[in-house]
């Protein structure tokens, strides 16, 4: 068993109104590689600040996270940043588009951060969104996609740096259902083509139920598992 992710004991606390508040409490999750599960709780359960801490973009109050092993602690903010654009890919809710760019250079954002050269990271760029159904959509802006096609564009993002990893926040929230399934089958066609190992977070059933395997989290503890495969 190879685990990508691993948390021991992980408690968040945050200060409201002078007080502490205790998002997370001991949380013990282990995620294996080429996994495809999910993470389904009520608002207020502590799953999206449970994204936070598996994708390095928040830092536990006790507790560890391990991310391939590291332990994310011992990491200063620029490796944090390097691991989260090495090994992990992110895919919201809201699409997190930059407007005022088309689809091919939303697509090659993470590799010029990566400092990829730009004739690479247009052929990257083009070749992914090929792969999700958008070679006819190069030069749209979000604004001139819908929205499946914009969550195909933010997905094709997320691939840009081949990170083994994928954590998402209820990525079909703002899609109707049909669109909704057919981004699924595409995370599953991920998952089982490359091996891409993915986390969904959502409160939708039919979500989870496509899943592999189910985590439910209720006021910042793991509440139960149910495994579908």
């Amino acid at each position: 068993m190879t685990l990508v992710i691993e948390t021991q004991d992980l408690v968040k606390e945050y200060m409201q109104g002078g007080h502490s508040l205790t998002v997370l409490k001991k949380i013990n999750l282990k995620i294996e590689k080429e996994e495809f599960m999910a993470i389904m709780g009520p608002s207020g359960s502590g799953k999206s600040t449970l994204l936070n801490m598996l994708g390095a973009l928040d830092r536990p109050t006790s507790g560890q996270v391990l991310i391939n092993g590291i332990d994310i602690s011992t990491l200063n903010d620029n490796g944090l940043a390097d691991l989260r654009n090495k090994e992990i890919g992110f895919i919201f809710q809201q699409f997190n588009l930059i407007q005022r760019m088309d689809a091919l250079h939303n697509v090659e954002l993470p590799l010029s951060i990566s400092g990829a050269p730009h004739k690479q990271r247009e052929e990257r760029a083009k070749k992914l969104l090929e792969s999700v159904g958008l070679g006819d959509r190069l030069d749209h802006r979000p604004n001139q996609l819908s929205g499946g096609e914009q969550q195909r564009v933010a997905i094709a993002r997320a691939l840009a740096n081949d990170p083994p990893l994928f954590l998402c926040d209820e990525l079909t929230g703002n899609l109707d259902s049909k669109t909704g399934q057919e981004i699924m089958g595409l995370l599953r066609h991920l998952n089982q083509e490359q091996g891409k190992t993915f986390v969904l977070i959502t409160h939708d059933p039919n979500v989870a139920q496509a899943t592999d395997r189910l985590v439910e989290i209720r006021d910042g503890e793991i509440a139960g598992e149910k495994r579908f495969k």
